[in-house]
């Protein structure tokens, strides 16, 4: 009896995870770049429309941009703020999908279902509070001098 070694059973991982075709096992893949986008904006837009916390997003990620453009802060700290608020969007985005396919999986009441739940949302908080460090930090100091308090 042989035992395949650590380097065959990563090569195999890697060659096994490779050769999936998702066109084997999925009843829906994208036939178009542009069909692609159609998904994503659709997903975009459920978010919008059904995820309350999402239109909370929104409006505080349109205060933050309207708050930079007042105080014209450089190219740098506009790079980090878009990056910032994206991956907050993203976590929120992660966290819908989430919850998703947990409730389709699992449409009763399971303990591993809420703990799936629970970290998701965490995900977002965690995303959130960094955003709130991340723009005091950037917006803080110039919104002090606009007002002439120095720091």
């Amino acid at each position: 009896m042989t035992t395949k070694s650590s380097f065959d059973k990563f090569k195999a991982a890697l060659i096994g995870t490779m050769n999936i075709n998702p066109d084997e096992y999925s009843h829906l893949t994208s036939p178009s770049r542009l069909a692609s986008l159609s998904y994503a904006l659709a997903g975009w837009l459920y978010m919008l429309r059904r995820q309350k916390n999402t239109r909370i997003q929104a409006v505080a990620s349109i205060a933050v941009m309207c708050l930079a453009l007042w105080l014209q802060i450089d190219f740098v700290r506009w790079a980090i703020l878009i990056l910032t608020i994206t991956i907050v969007w993203m976590a929120e985005f992660l966290n819908a999908a989430v919850e998703a396919v947990i409730n389709m999986v699992s449409p009763d009441y399971h303990p591993m279902a809420k703990v799936g739940k629970d970290v998701a949302a965490a995900a977002v908080l965690l995303g959130v509070v960094a955003a709130v460090f991340i723009g005091m930090l950037i917006l803080g100091p110039a919104l002090l001098a606009k007002f002439g308090i120095p720091i």
